[in-house]
């Protein structure tokens, strides 16, 4: 099994997936809205999603933000190892927590982890060019963008581009955030 530390930032509590956590994110995974980029489409009923999320055979790790108050999880991040001291990341907010800081935050605790605690030298993310709020995201993280691939890959609305966008541990200024 994975070890999947428990993490803080000022606001939130960073943990691994749990149990019941699938009820909560369903509103996201069923969204076609919010799926629309993914490499699937949306999630027709919670058992499928329960079934994706917790897939042991993944090999990924998988944080969910709670707030410090309590309550059910706003957001979810997952990084995979891609090779060595190499992470792809990715996320999804629950819908009515857009825009608050939220992906910001706990991504940049997210990144220190993986940079300052697990060596990872490299960490990337594959978007959708249309995404334009995941973009923003990791543009504002300090993601460079790399390369656009055509047509790399064939989803539930089509052939979709992908930009790969990456960061290196010596660009990674974290501390600087206030994580």
């Amino acid at each position: 099994m994975i070890e999947i530390p428990t993490l803080a930032t000022a606001r939130f509590t960073l943990r691994p997936l749990q149990e019941g956590d699938e009820h909560t994110f369903f509103r996201a995974y069923s969204d076609p809205e919010l799926m629309r980029y993914w490499s699937r489409g949306p999630f027709d009923d919670v058992e499928a999603l329960r079934a994706w999320l917790f897939d042991r055979e993944w090999g990924g790790r998988t944080w969910v933000a709670v707030p410090h108050e309590g309550g059910d999880p706003v957001l979810r991040m997952v990084a995979s190892a891609e090779g060595e001291q190499v992470c792809e990341i990715g996320y999804m907010i629950v819908p009515g927590h857009e825009r608050r800081g939220i992906a910001t935050e706990c991504l940049s605790a997210l990144l220190t982890q993986l940079f300052r605690v697990e060596g990872v030298h490299r960490v990337f993310a594959d978007i959708d060019p249309r995404n334009t709020a995941s973009n923003r995201l990791v543009q504002r993280l300090g993601f460079t963008l790399e390369g656009h691939f055509r047509d790399a890959m064939k989803t539930h609305i089509g052939w979709c581009d992908s930009w790969i966008w990456a960061i290196l541990e010596d660009e990674w200024r974290g501390n600087e955030r206030g994580t």
